[in-house]
């Protein structure tokens, strides 16, 4: 068998486009403002993670041009060897400042962050239990370790304890949730969960890439607005949200930290964040910190949105958060939407399984501190026409 046979059999994406019912990979030519150009068409932006606007903003955009001027483009190596900058360094003992924990790492990406966390730390005798909803790259991470995995219903902290119940006591247990799940927009219940966590001795690590710099009054994310930082074991974030710029961190116990350091292959065997990239998170959070008056607009646009949606009669699942799930069911009539709301001037994005259960195919709408009240009426409007226009509402 010609292992490319697959290759030249699959024709799903051929026939979408065809059919006019391709809205993947679209080419954006600008930069990811609350508008954006998509094949010389102005577009209001409705599916970015750029939570706070940071990836324009002057003071981030000048810490890249810094960092570029002074240490290149690049690292030209492994942080094990000799891409450890001292500029890496430097935004590590500010997340750990910042998140009040002992210690943090920095990763190139933050799929990398996963996989080197959850790699480094557990073996083929350990357990990851995971919410069924849980970004791909901690289920990645997880067949890397090659360790055992439970699975638990959706927000469940009753079906969690069933697993963790069901568990032999003296094998190493590791809980890991997003803190804000990424399609739909829900908060994991941290305070319940680390109440079971802590009953039968298992460890719990937060996937906060979408819950930083959006909540808790300092914007250091699910953990502070629980009020449970202490309590959670690790926290691992990303910088491609509210961070303005590509990588990844983990912040936690310095010995814990120090492990992962020399463990996690994705960060011994890969290049390190180059120097902008760093420079720029460093930066962002700077930002997060001294202008609070971003978030505030951020959820005073996201009430607006998640009010209007609701008021138009669309099914938004159970946000809370900027991120709001319009749920449409049946992959066509979801690409359907995707391109009226495109015709009719908005971009948002078409989320299919396995990004989301069969049947619960939605539009995943996103919104920034940088909105303005009339781009927010113009999405609401083109929701509406394309909504009545498919029968959604």
């Amino acid at each position: 068998m010609d292992l490319f046979e697959r290759c030249f059999n699959w024709k799903e994406a051929e026939e979408a486009k065809k059919a006019g019912l391709y809205f993947l990979f679209r080419v954006i030519e600008s930069a990811q403002g609350p508008e954006v150009i998509v094949k010389g068409r102005k577009l209001i932006m409705a599916g970015s993670n750029n939570y706070l606007g940071l990836t324009s903003h002057p003071r981030v955009k000048e810490a890249a041009i810094k960092a570029i001027e002074k240490y290149g483009t690049g690292c030209a190596g492994s942080r094990f060897l000799n891409g450890n900058l001292d500029i890496i360094e430097e935004l590590e003992v500010k997340l750990a400042r910042f998140f009040r924990k002992e210690a943090a790492l920095v990763f190139a990406t933050g799929y990398q962050t996963n996989l080197g966390i959850i790699s480094a730390l557990l073996g083929r005798k350990d357990v990851a239990i995971l919410d069924k909803y849980d970004h791909a790259s901690i289920i990645d991470a997880c067949r890397l370790a090659m360790c055992q995995v439970k699975r638990f219903k959706h927000n469940d902290v009753e079906d969690l304890e069933r697993v963790l119940k069901s568990l032999p006591p003296d094998v190493g247990k590791l809980v890991i949730v997003d803190g804000v799940f990424s399609m739909e927009g829900d908060i994991a219940p941290l305070p319940e969960i680390i109440q079971v966590c802590e009953r039968y001795g298992a460890r719990l690590m937060v996937d906060d890439a979408h819950g930083i710099g959006v909540l808790g009054k300092s914007g250091r994310g699910t953990a502070e607005h629980f009020g449970v930082e202490d309590e959670v074991d690790l926290i691992m974030g990303t910088y491609s949200k509210s961070l303005a710029t590509i990588g990844g961190f983990v912040v936690g116990p310095k010995k814990v930290i120090e492990y992962i350091k020399h463990f996690a292959r994705p960060l011994i065997f890969s290049a390190a964040i180059a120097p902008p990239l760093a420079a720029a998170a460093s930066a962002a959070l700077d930002v997060i910190e001294e202008e609070p008056e971003l978030r505030e607009r951020l959820w005073k646009n996201t009430r607006k949105m998640l009010e209007g949606f609701k008021r138009l009669g669309f099914d938004t699942g159970n946000s809370q958060t900027p991120i709001i799930p319009i749920i449409i069911g049946g992959i066509e009539r979801t690409f359907k939407m995707c391109g009226l709301l495109e015709t009719y001037g908005v971009f948002a994005n078409p989320v299919l399984p396995p990004a989301t259960p069969p049947g619960r195919e939605l539009i995943r709408t996103s919104f920034m501190a940088t909105h303005t009240d009339e781009h927010l009426d113009k999405i609401l409007w083109a929701f509406e026409k394309a909504g009545k226009e498919l029968g959604v509402i």
